[in-house]
C-alpha cells in the first residue's frame, strides 16, 4: 500500500474487512468507533483514500467501495464460492452446448445453502425465451446438478444430445413440456425418453 500512512493502511484494511464479512460497506460512524477518532478525522483519512484512488465514495449511506485489492485476495471472492462457469446454454431452441471452463463466477452463499458445492456449476444464457420471468440474454445462472425435475422447475434438458433452459413439466400422457417464459416462443412437446435432465437452476447473476 504504497503513499498510505500507518492509520490510512489500517482504515483501508478495516474496510475492506467488514465489507467482506457484512456484505457493505462500513459508516463513517462505524470507522470512527472502531479506531476511536472524531468523525472529522474519519472524512480526512477517506479523502486523502479517494485521492491516492485506493477507495470511491458517493453521498449513499454505505457507498464506500475498494479500488484496490490485495493481489493475494481479490475481494470478489470473499463474498461466495467459486462456481465454474460452463460455456452457454440456449434459452429458445434446444443448441448445441459445449462443456468447457470459462472461468469461476462468485455465488452469495444464501442462494447455495444446504447444496453440495461439488454439485454446482453455472452457464451463461443466450437467447430471450425465458424472458419474462427475468432471465435475460447474457445472464448467468447458478444449477444443481440432477437427473431429475419437478413440475415447475427450471431445468436444464437434454434433448437429442443438445441443452436448452424451460420450465419443466411431465404430463399424464408420458410427454414432457418444455414451456418458455416468452410469448413469441412454443411450448416444446418431447416423449419422456427423449428428455434427460442435467439440472435445476437456483439462482441467478447479472452484470450491468
Amino acid at each position: 500500500m504504497i503513499g498510505l500512512t500507518l492509520k490510512q493502511k489500517k482504515i483501508l484494511e478495516f474496510i475492506e474487512e467488514f465489507t467482506s464479512g457484512e456484505g457493505m460497506a462500513p459508516t463513517v460512524y462505524e470507522i470512527a468507533e472502531k479506531f476511536e477518532i472524531k468523525t472529522s478525522t474519519v472524512f480526512a483519512h477517506i479523502k486523502a483514500l479517494q485521492k491516492k484512488k485506493y477507495i470511491s465514495r458517493s453521498s449513499k449511506a454505505r457507498s464506500l467501495s475498494l479500488m484496490k485489492s490485495k493481489p493475494h485476495k481479490p475481494l470478489h471472492m470473499s463474498f461466495g464460492l467459486p462456481i465454474p462457469l460452463l460455456g452457454r446454454i440456449n434459452a429458445g431452441t434446444p443448441a448445441d452446448n459445449e462443456e468447457y471452463k470459462e472461468g469461476d463466477v462468485y455465488c452469495d452463499p444464501s442462494v447455495t445453502a444446504g447444496v453440495d458445492h461439488d454439485k454446482l456449476f453455472a452457464l451463461k444464457v443466450q437467447g430471450e425465451s425465458m424472458r419474462d420471468i427475468g432471465m435475460l440474454d447474457g445472464d448467468v445462472v447458478i444449477i444443481k446438478q440432477a437427473d431429475s425435475a419437478r413440475a415447475g422447475d427450471i431445468a436444464v434438458a437434454m434433448v437429442n444430445n443438445e441443452t436448452t433452459v424451460k420450465s419443466y413439466y411431465p404430463m399424464n400422457d408420458g410427454t414432457i413440456e418444455l414451456r418458455p417464459a416468452n410469448a413469441d416462443f412454443h411450448t416444446q412437446v418431447y416423449r419422456s425418453e427423449e428428455v434427460g435432465v442435467q439440472g435445476v437452476v437456483i439462482g441467478l447473476q447479472r452484470s450491468y
